[in-house]
């Protein structure tokens, strides 16, 4: 027969409460949870965070923004497969006002050597706000194109895909024209995307032509008549 000292002992062992007689009011502890375990967040996930602050800090300024880059790409029903960074569209007007904010929220702001952009560290993620976009600057046009969307359950105003890719194209020239980044986005939104425009907009520059070129014979998007008629 165990004495009552060895009964305590035992439940203490078990890791369940102290027993009481039956009537008491007494209410019975419960035993303490578990310790949580801080996991780190995986790359995607920390990159859709630092998207979300900033976002949010953005929105209680006023001024117009939209989300760029690969997360605007995710918001658009792309693959949650993220780049290295986030990247913000705003006004070069805007800029100082802009860092100003995000400073005074805590957020580290600072000019790199590139004169189309600042950037910050956001969550240990760097965060890009671009002011020249495709050696443009960031116009309010563009921005009033921007659509609103759920980011990771976050509103905010995201470039349009056609002015997604047009930024992309825009970018490429003799030195990077890497169609194999592009190329996925212009196959995910490809349904979403003015065509028309783009063609209109970039089509007569050759690297851009050339990309359309790639589409066309992956049967991505339909060649023009004139095209049809080289073939």
């Amino acid at each position: 027969m165990t004495q009552p000292a060895d009964e305590h002992a035992l439940d203490q062992r078990a890791g369940v409460s102290e027993l009481r007689v039956a009537g008491e009011t007494v209410p019975v502890p419960c035993a303490p949870p578990p310790a949580e375990t801080d996991l780190p967040l995986d790359r995607n996930q920390a990159i859709l965070q630092a998207a979300k602050q900033v976002g949010a800090l953005l929105k209680k300024t006023g001024l117009p923004f939209a989300l760029a880059g690969s997360v605007a790409v995710y918001a658009h029903g792309g693959v949650q497969n993220l780049q290295h960074d986030v990247d913000f569209c705003i006004r070069p007007e805007d800029a100082d006002a802009v860092a100003e904010a995000l400073r005074a929220a805590g957020v580290s702001v600072y000019p790199p050597p590139e004169d189309w952009l600042l950037k910050a560290d956001c969550l240990g993620q760097q965060v890009d706000l671009i002011h020249a976009l495709g050696h443009e600057p960031v116009s309010a046009g563009l921005l009033d194109r921007a659509e609103e969307l759920s980011v990771d359950s976050v509103l905010m105003p995201v470039l349009s895909p056609t002015d997604l890719l047009r930024g992309l194209l825009a970018a490429f020239s003799e030195h990077h024209c890497d169609f194999g980044a592009v190329l996925p986005i212009a196959r995910t939104l490809r349904e979403k995307i003015d065509w028309a425009r783009l063609r209109r907009d970039c089509g007569a520059d050759p690297m851009p032509a050339a990309f359309f070129y790639v589409l066309e014979r992956l049967e991505i998007i339909p060649a023009t008549p004139a095209q049809e008629e080289r073939r």
